[in-house]
């Protein structure tokens, strides 16, 4: 794997708007992330998009980080992709 996520663009414009500087984008959801976000991007601090981010994730078809698929839930609250009797 590169220094930085594959989805991670630096650029002066977008969205109508120019900047002084380069900002983090991010082409899996095409939008501007936080600075936050782009330390991911770009591996810092043991982070790693390929575990630590949800568009990363996505993008990649590597699932949810927490492991929850977000189905829909029942009226009593329980997920239908449960399994009966669990």
């Amino acid at each position: 794997m590169s220094d930085s996520c594959e989805f991670l663009e630096r650029r002066r414009a977008g969205d109508g708007a120019e900047f002084d500087g380069e900002r983090p984008y991010c082409t899996a959801v095409d939008a501007f992330v936080q600075p936050m976000r782009a330390d991911v991007c770009a591996k810092r601090y043991g982070l790693d998009p390929e575990t630590a981010c949800e568009f990363y994730r996505e993008a990649t078809g590597l699932g949810s980080i927490t492991g929850f698929d977000g189905g829909e839930t029942t009226a009593d609250g329980e997920s239908e992709t449960e399994e009966a009797g669990s």
